[in-house]
Parts: C-alpha cells; structure tokens; sequence
C-alpha cells in the first residue's frame, strides 16, 4: 500500500461513517456545512484535489476540468448518473471518474414503484383530506382511484433499475412492457414477462403505466417532449425517478392543467430545485423531494463504493466503477 495518502475533497456532507473511514484512509477535506460549493469554491477545490468527490449538486464540466490542477487524478462521484460530470473532458485530461452503481438500484424501484401506487390510488391526496379533517365517512364514489392488476406498465430504460421495478410490477400483476436500444437477455425477458418496444411512440400510445428509468443524455434530454406526451392515454399515469431533464416539464405542466393525462409521480426535476408552477398543488400529481436513494443502506453503500474507488487507486490500480465516454 502506498505511504501517501491521497488528498481527497468532499463537496458535500456524506454520512458520519463514510466520512471518518475517509479521514482514516485519505487525507480528506470535509463540507460540514453541507451546504453546495459555489463556483469559485469548486475551482479551488480542484485546483488542490488529488481527489474530487462531487454530487448531482455539482456541475463538473469542461470549463472547470479545464482549470484542475495536474494533480487531479480522480473524480469519484458520490452516485450513479454522472450526467452532471464531463466525462470527455476528463478523460482529455488524463482524469478517472468513477461512480457508485449497483448499490441504489433496489431503493430508487421501491420509490418508483410507491409512486405508482401513491398516484394511481390517490394516497397523498387521500392523506390530506385526514389531516385537513374534511374525512365524513365512507361512500361509495368517493376518491375512487384505479386499481394495478392487469394493467400495463411502460417502463423507459430496461437497466438495473427498470429491471427491479419490473419485478416489483409483475408482484402486483401488471403487464411489463419496455423501450431500450436493445433486448435484454431471454432469460430476463423470459423471467420478467417482458414485452420489448423499439418504437417508444408506438408503447407510450398504449401503456397505463409509464416510468422513466433511463440516464439523462443528450440523446435522452426532453425525452418525452410535448408531441410524445400527447400520445399518452388520458387515463395514463406518468412516473419518474430518474432525472428531470428527460420531459419537457412545461409541456407536462399543460397536460396536468388540460386533464390530458391522469396523474403524475415525480421524484426529480427539470430545474431541480426548481419546480415548475403547473404542477404544484395539482391533487393527481405526487412531488418528492429527490428520495430515490434515500435510505441509509443506499447512502452508506454509495460512500462505500466511493472510498472502494478511491483506495484503488491510491494503491496504484484502475479503480472498479470507471466510467467512459462509451458507456454513456
């Protein structure tokens, strides 16, 4: 093992374990404000970094990459997606970037799946009545929502994630359709009871059920734009819970407003922080706050897979989760 420990810069809070397991291993600088890096923070940071461990909350590109020092080595990133991150430019650089796949996968499909059922039996908006007091007793045409056996869900993006959220809807007898570029393997087909679409206009028209679990990209920004949100059936629920990027949020909004589909669960946004105004306050649309990988597991996982990155490349290795241009 090398005698030298790497300088490693958090641009966030993580959790209390991940943490101190850095300070032992690394000679890590800690955010303890948590609060996110301004730009000219950020310059700093990896203008001192051997190692830069950003968020979501971060913009990593080429502009700032372009003035990190030669020490830069690594840019391991606390999460999956690392659409927040130039990975060309850093590759340009001679910079690795790593990420923490695998380890979220299970938490963000119980979120997506809880969206599901939040919105289609009208959960939050049935909560609300209770805590506003406006509950009088049963009856019979009151807050009728729809039920999930049998319908067909429309899932965007058959990765990790998509594949586990398969399994949870086939728990609760639903159909599972999909958009990829490509099949997955028979076997996962086979075991899912997966429909495979290559056309995503031609399953979106028939779907009851649509989530987005795909990376956000240029090819994949504004995915569902206001044309394809429009082929969506008015009894459709829409689902996302992987990034805000991949709908045009305005042309949502108008949908929601004009009762053009029935219901939306998002845990993301386009503008995150930033919510667009059509769909605040809206009773068939659910908000979360980014939860997907908020459990404590996740989040320890996450950090986990981080300083396993980290380590290897102290000691002189090609770290495991390496991103490249190519996998994008």
């Amino acid at each position: 093992m090398s005698a030298r420990r790497l300088k490693v810069v958090l641009t966030r809070r993580l959790p209390d374990a991940v943490e101190t397991r850095m300070r032992e291993l690394f000679d890590a600088e800690l955010n303890l404000t948590d609060r996110p890096m301004d730009r000219a923070a950020l310059e700093a940071a990896v203008g001192r970094a051997e190692v830069l461990v950003p968020t979501i909350t971060d913009t990593i590109d080429a502009a700032l990459i372009a003035k990190a020092g030669d020490q830069l080595k690594l840019i391991a990133n606390f999460g999956a997606g690392v659409d927040h991150i130039d990975i060309d430019a850093a590759v340009a650089r001679g910079i690795l970037v790593t990420n923490t796949p695998g380890v979220l996968t299970e938490d963000t499909a119980d979120l997506a799946m809880s969206l599901i059922l939040a919105v289609s039996r009208r959960i939050v908006e049935g909560a609300q009545v209770i805590a506003e007091g406006r509950f009088e007793g049963w009856t019979p045409t009151w807050m009728c929502g729809r039920k999930l056996w049998g319908k067909r869900l429309g899932i965007v993006g058959m990765g990790r994630i998509g594949q586990a959220l398969a399994r949870r809807a086939r728990a609760f007898g639903m159909q599972v359709h999909y958009h990829n570029r490509k099949p997955v393997p028979d076997l996962v087909a086979e075991e899912l009871g997966a429909t495979w679409w290559d056309d995503l206009d031609q399953m979106l028209a028939r779907m009851d059920v649509i989530s987005l679990n795909c990376p956000a990209t240029k090819d994949t920004h504004h995915l569902l734009s206001a044309e394809r949100l429009a082929r969506l059936q008015p009894h459709a629920i829409l689902i996302n819970t992987a990034r805000g990027e991949l709908i045009d949020e305005a042309a949502l909004a108008l949908a929601v407003q004009r009762r053009a589909i029935a219901g939306v669960g998002l845990d993301v946004y386009e503008n995150e922080p930033v919510i667009h105004p059509g769909l605040l306050g809206q009773a068939n649309v659910v908000l979360l706050p980014h939860l997907g990988s908020a459990t404590l597991e996740a989040r320890q996982g996450m950090g986990d897979r981080v300083i396993a990155n980290i380590m290897t490349v102290q000691n002189g290795h090609r770290p495991p989760d390496r991103v490249i241009p190519a996998m994008l």
